[in-house]
């Protein structure tokens, strides 16, 4: 391993070298590092730009994640002050520009990746708030969340933005999870201008939050295959989901059926939905196929139990009275897996049949 060896100089190197010339050839961006999550990444933009003063941010974007982490608290640890600007549902260009003042530090603009405001709603395009950025001589940051290399529209998905976007726009520090739709491993991705980007590698946090040679290996892999869209469709596992048609699906869901059938388990095949999870794309589902699997002697729940507590967990989900197997999340080896012993006898063995559970199949 030469994390932090520069083999043509033959002296101590960065780490961020071995990502950084890869993302600024992905993205277009003029720089770029990587720390641990998404969350850190934020955590470490916010002490490095912001302490000591005021970041607006639009109300509408008050984001809560996962695990309780929310904006305003986040800027309170980073020892930044936050001004709310404009409404829930309507911020202008107009509430940044009131809100900023002597004591203002940077702009702050959210992805609501987790959920959606609809309807009498509004906020200024990126590129007028960096401009407004510009003009006094302010940062914009943006949190993009779960941060997609790859345009979803393809697969049905619209509304989701891009991080070549954001750069091309001209926003000053960008930052988005390295696994959600980026498909990789988990990490926290920050682009943006050098300048920015250098002030955040020497501050005392990012070794803090820093990345190990594992996360490095894995993620330059995963960034390589970006280079070609072909590819990065084929070999991310996200997107190859995503993208497979529904022709296909349908297929591999009769013969999931078909293996279940032999293995002496009744399986029907049924269309269904499902959402990308993963904080990715609310309100938006993708149409699919499933095996609803027969409970035998079992409850739905039972059923649901005993797949689950396998050595290899299987984990589907009850929907209107049936046990699915989404087979857009099954690879060829999941289902041979899913196949390879008569789920009757495994069921039978670890939950014998009491009075009272068997449940009629509903398909």
């Amino acid at each position: 391993s030469t994390l932090e060896y520069d083999v043509e100089r033959g002296c101590r190197g960065s780490r961020h070298s071995h990502i950084e010339d890869l993302l600024a050839l992905v993205t277009g961006a003029e720089a770029a590092m990587v720390v641990n999550n998404n969350a850190a990444a934020v955590l470490l933009i916010l002490s490095a730009i912001g302490r000591g003063g005021e970041v607006a941010a639009s109300r509408g974007e008050m984001v809560e994640i996962g695990g309780s982490f929310r904006i305003p608290e986040i800027m309170t640890q980073c020892g930044c002050a936050l001004r709310e600007v404009g409404t829930t549902n309507k911020t202008h260009l107009y509430d940044y520009e009131n809100a900023i003042g002597p004591e203002t530090r940077a702009l702050l603009r959210v992805h609501t990746s987790n959920y959606r405001i609809v309807g009498f709603s509004e906020r200024p395009p990126l590129a007028e708030l960096v401009e407004l950025g510009r003009r006094h001589g302010l940062p914009v940051i943006e949190d993009l969340g779960s941060g997609s290399l790859a345009d979803l529209t393809a697969f049905g998905i619209h509304g989701e933005p891009t991080v070549q976007q954001s750069v091309k726009a001209g926003v000053d520090l960008i930052s988005f999870s390295g696994d959600k739709l980026l498909g990789g491993p988990q990490a926290g991705l920050i682009l943006g201008k050098k300048t920015y980007i250098e002030h955040l590698k020497k501050h005392p946090l990012a070794r803090a939050v820093r990345v190990d040679k594992m996360t490095i290996a894995a993620l330059r892999e995963t960034l390589a295959a970006y280079l070609d869209p072909a590819r990065a469709r084929e070999e991310i596992p996200v997107l190859a989901m995503l993208g497979e048609s529904l022709e296909s699906l349908h297929s591999r869901a009769l013969v999931l059926c078909q293996l279940l059938a032999d293995a002496g388990c009744a399986a029907q095949a049924v269309e269904t939905e499902g959402q990308v999870g993963g904080g990715s794309c609310p309100t938006q589902t993708l149409p699919s196929w499933a095996a609803a699997i027969h409970p035998g002697p079992l409850t739905l729940d039972g059923l649901e139990e005993a797949l689950r507590r396998r050595d290899v967990p299987i984990i589907g989900r009850i929907s209107r009275g049936r046990y699915l197997l989404d087979v857009r999340t099954l690879a060829d080896g999941d289902v041979r897996y899913v196949t390879s012993e008569w789920l009757a006898d495994y069921i039978l063995e670890r939950f014998p049949v009491t009075d009272g559970q068997a449940a009629p199949f509903s398909a």
